[in-house]
């Protein structure tokens, strides 16, 4: 049984027909993280680098940072990244000229051994762009029979992929081609929510030219865009930790247009879509942004902010890290800046209701993990690593007692 909630997605509120292009900024401040791991800086200020170039290295993946523009490195500096920490960032001043280290065109992007494409994706810098910013290179490395490109957009608000499929649908479904090709995978499925049209009416349109591409409409509930509800739904598997066990990979379709972009251009990818939205601002929308972008200045261009006390978050607000300020910078895995009323709820009691045990999707015991917080001993028996974070437990608690900021940090300090 698929666990979940249908929840009020309001996602009318940034749909448009067009996205704001602000792919020029005068400066960016790219983060020296990935997955939440710290990478080493290569750079020095002044040193003059093309888009492509290598700006710093995750050391234990061998795994490299690369520069979204051309121009000068004017600091080493510290950024507001998505997890709400400051971390250090390469600054660098845009000259604008979009120089590249080599221009590549490839006409024909199946044309790849599997060895050079997972070479590829590692030297392209490609992550997990619905949120993880895990290197997608390494769940290449295994066999796989099945493909699942997850088009769900779950998390309320957000409507970054949906926008980014309307647009590009004809290359994805020409990368999801290449990728079955290269890796000789049996059969790809695109998820995407039962009542999304949008999303099925794009793909439909191409999906006709491209054998062993299905799509697969998967229930509207909240979380059905965790990885482990997805290979359940689309094909009745269950595994223990990792899809791989069962010969599956999952794929945000955002991460499969950087796979496109590597695979027709051989470069990273250099901006994305960012959705702007909440009750806090006046102008909801989509937009088109460079990685490192400061968000702040974008913001204040588009529209202004609703009232004085207000919540910024990276991300959605069930899944997403309260900021404390709009200063955010790019990455891969930002999808969006929701900006909602920082209203103080008045909290109560736990009231042992077991609505938390009863709605989480990993099947976890919520209230009993907050309860024995400072207990790691018990919090070894409950589990907590399993957490997905999705924040349903938070959401149906009538105490409003923020149970997964709970769940979370003992997560953490089992995990030590």
């Amino acid at each position: 049984m698929i666990r979940g909630l249908k929840i009020d997605g309001k996602k009318e509120m940034s749909l448009s027909e067009e996205i704001i292009d602000f792919s020029s900024p005068d400066k960016v401040y790219v983060p020296l993280m990935n997955n939440n791991t710290p990478c080493d800086c290569l750079v020095k200020k002044g040193k003059k680098v093309k888009k492509g170039t290598v700006i710093g290295i995750r050391k234990n993946m061998d795994f490299p940072v690369l520069s979204p523009v051309s121009g000068i490195v004017v600091d080493i500096d510290k950024c507001l990244y998505l997890n709400g920490e400051e971390v250090p960032c390469v600054v660098i001043e845009n000259d604008k000229k979009e120089t590249v280290l080599k221009k590549v065109l490839v006409d024909d992007i199946a044309k790849y051994t599997k060895e050079e494409f997972v070479e590829l994706l590692k030297k392209c810098a490609v992550t997990g762009m619905g949120g993880s910013d895990f290197p997608t290179f390494f769940k290449y490395k295994s066999d796989a029979s099945f493909l699942i490109v997850n088009a769900v957009e779950c998390e309320p608000y957000l409507t970054a992929d949906m926008m980014l499929v309307k647009l590009k649908a004809e290359a994805i479904l020409e990368s999801i081609d290449a990728i079955r090709k290269i890796n000789n995978i049996k059969k790809c499925f695109i998820a995407f929510k039962e009542n999304n049209d949008i999303v099925r009416n794009a793909f439909l349109e191409y999906i006709g030219r491209y054998e062993d591409i299905v799509l697969s409409p998967v229930k509207n509930i909240y979380p059905m865009g965790w990885e482990r509800h997805l290979v359940k739904s689309v094909l009745n598997l269950e595994y223990e930790r990792y899809p791989s066990e069962v010969g599956v990979i999952v794929n945000n379709v955002s991460t499969i247009f950087a796979i496109y972009k590597a695979l027709k251009f051989q470069r990273n990818i250099t901006k994305r879509i960012v959705t702007i939205t909440g009750e806090g601002f006046t102008e909801p929308i989509n937009v088109l942004v460079k990685v490192g972008t400061d968000m702040s200045s974008i913001i204040k261009k588009i529209g202004k902010y609703k009232g004085e006390k207000l919540k910024f978050i990276a991300g959605g607000p069930m899944m997403g890290t309260a900021l404390s300020s709009d200063h955010i910078v790019v990455s891969n895995n930002l999808g969006a800046v929701t900006i909602i009323s920082d209203t103080e709820d008045y909290k109560n009691e736990c009231i042992s209701c077991s609505k938390c045990v009863n709605v989480c999707p990993a099947k976890l015991c919520p209230v009993l993990i907050m309860k024995n917080i400072d207990n790691v001993n018990e919090l070894k028996k409950l589990h907590p690593e399993l957490c997905v974070e999705c924040g349903l437990c938070s959401y149906v608690c009538p105490s409003k007692l923020g149970v997964r900021d709970f769940v979370v940090k003992a997560k953490g300090k089992v995990r030590q």
